[in-house]
């Protein structure tokens, strides 16, 4: 049962089902319209929005802003291989913000889903940063 749920605005569900189900393992839940599917791994559930979808995440403010994909806001995967897992995703055509970067507990990587979306690919260098179950 997935204890944190992230929605992403998307240019195309399908597109982002095949990158996060083939390329970062997770799993399609359910599917029901063009518009809008549902994914896990582990204690994440991501939903997957396409801007203008009819009603949900991707329909327009009451102003008439409509979502969009991009931004800086993330959530991070812990990996236990960053290396292996960035040449990987390149060999697969991910396209990256940047290249490896080393922090206080950690590397890490941005990598964008087919809508520029970003993902943060976290390596932990120091225990205390891992989660407690590491991929």
């Amino acid at each position: 049962m997935p204890t944190v749920s992230v929605r992403y605005i998307v240019n195309d569900v399908d597109a982002a089902i095949g990158f996060y189900c083939h390329q970062l393992d997770f799993q399609e839940e359910m599917h029901p319209a063009p518009t809008f599917a549902m994914l896990s791994r582990g204690d994440l559930r991501l939903t997957l929005s396409a801007p203008g979808g009819g009603g949900g995440g991707g329909q327009a403010m009451p102003d008439g802003t409509m979502p969009e994909p991009g931004g800086w806001n993330r959530f991070s995967l812990q990996v236990a291989d960053l290396d292996g897992t960035v040449a990987a995703l390149r060999q697969g055509g991910a396209r990256f913000r940047n290249d490896i970067v080393t922090g206080v507990g950690g590397r890490q990587i941005l990598v964008e889903d087919p809508s520029g979306n970003p993902i943060e690919l976290f390596e932990p260098t120091l225990r205390e940063a891992a989660l407690e179950s590491s991929d």
